[in-house]
């Protein structure tokens, strides 16, 4: 009688740790797949128009009519000029080659586009002429208070922000990495400018901001480091003269 009761007693205790180890892995498995299952968080990616090649606009008016912008319309911008946009600071250009619009030391290319819209934050994808969504939330409001309240931000239609790595381009030009890396968001930050003049909108360049905050806001990784805000969208007012952003003809053919 001794005998049978210690051995129920063990079988219930075997029983028990079994239990408990089917317990702790199935717990385990769970938080693994949940942590890592693809479709947890799909991504959403936004095929772009074809960019555009010529324009309406001479060169060279283009650049006597760029001026800073810093009052925008509450009218948005379409995925076309949004896309313009991109391909403007970072379009491929040869296909063979992977050239861009830019050019950049070495043709590493180590900058990266972000655009902030009501619609939320995408990176540029410039092989796939493409946005990859990485947020839904509309952060125009926070990215103007890490940018000093400066109001452009948060009105503007569309913040392109440029992110620059200095990792990317140290590896070969070492001491000299940061300031290639900043010319060539002097580049691309122009070639953005110029590109909204050809399309009836107009854009100012930010640089006085918070590094750190505009990182977590726009939730642009350590490797990365922010240099420009460029504000873009449809300019408040309209002033007919020689200092005008928009020639009265340019938004009459934009209202059609």
């Amino acid at each position: 009688m001794k005998i049978s009761t210690i051995s129920a007693s063990g079988l219930l205790r075997r029983s028990l740790k079994w239990s408990l180890f089917i317990m702790v892995l199935f717990v385990l498995s769970t938080i693994c797949l949940a942590k890592y299952n693809p479709r947890r968080q799909p991504v959403k990616i936004v095929q772009l128009p074809q960019p555009l090649s010529t324009g309406e606009i001479s060169f060279e008016r283009i650049l006597a009519k760029r001026r800073s912008v810093r009052s925008f319309t509450s009218q948005p911008l379409d995925f076309m000029q949004i896309g313009q946009l991109a391909w403007a600071g970072q379009g491929i250009t040869d296909e063979q080659t992977g050239f861009r619009t830019a050019p950049s030391a070495g043709a590493i290319y180590p900058i990266e586009l972000y655009i902030a819209t009501e619609n939320g934050v995408f990176v540029y994808k410039p092989k796939a002429h493409s946005l990859q969504q990485i947020s839904d939330q509309d952060i125009r409001d926070r990215l103007a208070a890490a940018a000093l309240d400066q109001q452009a931000v948060a009105q503007a239609a569309c913040d392109i922000i440029i992110a620059g790595s200095v990792k990317k381009l140290a590896a070969k030009y070492g001491g000299r990495a940061k300031r290639f890396m900043l010319l060539e968001s002097g580049h691309i930050a122009q070639n953005i400018q110029l590109q909204a003049v050809s399309l009836g909108l107009g854009s100012v360049p930010i640089g006085a901001f918070d590094i750190s905050s505009v990182r977590k806001v726009c939730q642009i990784p350590m490797s990365l480091e922010p240099v420009y805000i460029i504000p873009v969208g449809y300019p408040a007012a309209v002033t007919i003269g020689p200092e005008n952003i928009i020639e009265k003809q340019s938004v009459e053919r934009l209202g059609r």
